[in-house]
């Protein structure tokens, strides 16, 4: 899979431009603050709905401005697709895959498949479970609608029986429970299976990107920290269970405190932890790893790869990780941001350069 054009409109500091990629790799250049990683961020955004950098879809319309239209044509195995989504300040969102507006939000996902890394997704090794998380209900969801919806079912009945363990009334929260409880972990059942599948391949995966980019020199392992196993039914009945033995903890504390919105990875490079011991450099090469390994997922799941988006990723890493990096992603369209381009990074390859200045593609 491949993007042929990316067009913009009040898309950020973006008036009105279009972008056309090869399907290699593909430069993204110019000085800082021009709008290369505005461009790599609506790509993502065309491919799951949401932006990687905003909170809130209003923040990316262009300053004085009341509506912005960002679309991508992309061509896979099965033909080519066009994704448009069309922002308002004063409304919703409207998205339309081949001209078609399609109502729900989740109906995005698997239309154009991308991996975004950009200095944020340091996170992913640094920052809080949340993150993590997030990272595998994106790459979940562009693999499987039903993981999606499974995930949005899952977390309004979340809320609910957070809710109900609020309330005064005990006789009530004990009669109700129950029944929240096994909708509850027939979601939970579902999320927690795709994630060990998930993981199970990943982590040998990204394993091998890992000894590939710092030549053998450091080991990484992932574990998960859910303590679910087995079928979607054997997961639901272990929690449905858990909840019971943890019943009084949840109605003292006020919300649920097992689950799949309290799981995690642990990461260890050389059996130490990488996110107290790992340098920033080692750090973002575990987050980089993944990002390949889930590239390959994607791979063996659709039978081509995803679109690799590698925001200013290239200026952290010594010369060495960096031809390891260009060397490891050989075969799949790629879009590099940077503000300098070192030739012999790329020697002996063929190169879409895009200068980007002050929101123009420069000709």
């Amino acid at each position: 899979m491949y993007i042929k054009k990316l067009t913009l409109n009040n898309f950020r500091n973006y008036e009105s431009e279009e972008l056309t990629f090869s399907n290699g790799i593909n430069i993204l250049f110019g000085a800082n603050a021009q709008g290369k990683t505005n461009a790599g961020e609506a790509i993502f955004f065309l491919c799951t709905g949401y932006s990687p950098r905003a909170n809130n879809d209003k923040l990316v319309i262009r300053n004085g401005e009341d509506r912005a239209e960002i679309s991508a044509v992309a061509s896979s195995s099965y033909g080519d697709v066009s994704v448009k989504i069309r922002f308002n300040k004063n409304d919703k969102k409207n998205i339309y895959i081949n001209n078609v507006e399609v109502l729900k939000v989740g109906e995005i996902f698997g239309n154009i498949n991308s991996v975004f890394f950009n200095p944020q997704e340091l996170k992913l090794v640094q920052e809080t479970p949340e993150d993590r998380r997030r990272f595998l209900n994106v790459s979940l969801s562009q693999m499987s609608k039903s993981y999606f919806y499974s995930l949005i079912r899952y977390n309004k009945i979340l809320s609910q029986r957070n809710n109900l363990l609020k309330d005064p009334n005990r006789d009530v929260v004990y009669d109700t429970l129950p029944v929240w409880d096994r909708q509850l972990t027939e979601q939970a059942g579902k999320i927690i299976r795709a994630r060990n599948e998930f993981l199970e391949k990943l982590s040998p995966i990204a394993r091998e990107k890992h000894a590939f980019i710092s030549d053998g020199k450091e080991e990484l392992v992932m574990k998960t920290e859910s303590g679910y196993y087995g079928t979607e039914e054997e997961i639901a009945y272990a929690m449905y269970e858990d909840l019971k033995l943890a019943l009084d903890k949840d109605i003292r504390l006020g919300f649920t405190s097992i689950g799949p919105h309290r799981d995690d990875i642990k990461f260890t490079l050389n059996g130490l932890d990488a996110r107290v011991f790992a340098s920033q450099g080692q750090q973002r090469t575990v987050a980089l790893s993944l990002k390949l390994a889930e590239a390959e997922i994607f791979k063996e799941r659709f039978s081509e790869y995803p679109i690799l988006i590698l925001d200013d990723v290239l200026s952290e890493l010594d010369k060495k990780r960096q031809r390891k990096l260009v060397s490891a992603v050989s075969g799949m369209q790629t879009i590099f941001t940077t503000t300098v381009i070192d030739r012999t990074v790329f020697k002996n390859l063929l190169v879409n350069k895009i200068t980007i200045e002050n929101g123009k593609v420069k000709k």
